[in-house]
């Protein structure tokens, strides 16, 4: 992420240590993430090997690890950071 917004000059990161909260959205994300492909694979695949379990969760859960670093971020400064999204500026 920008250290400062290019439009406004707000400061990304309000102190130091702030995104270590992310962590814990980001963990949200990923049970998220394992509850849904959980039970598509039930229902869609007919409840398969164990195996099969883990390898398709942690596929899924690999590749959109970049995106949900970047969601958990957003999330924590949204929400704790006081920030607010203003699109008219």
């Amino acid at each position: 992420m920008y250290e400062t917004c290019s439009e406004c000059g707000q400061h990304y990161e309000p102190e130091v240590g702030f995104y270590w909260g992310a962590m814990y959205i980001s963990y949200g994300f990923s049970v998220g993430i394992v509850v849904i492909v959980g039970v598509l694979l039930y229902y869609l695949a007919h409840d398969p090997a164990v195996w099969v379990y883990v390898t398709t969760v942690a596929v899924t859960v690999l590749l959109l690890t970049p995106l949900l670093f970047r969601y958990a971020r957003a999330v924590m400064l949204y929400f704790f950071g006081g920030i607010r999204y203003q699109p008219e500026r």
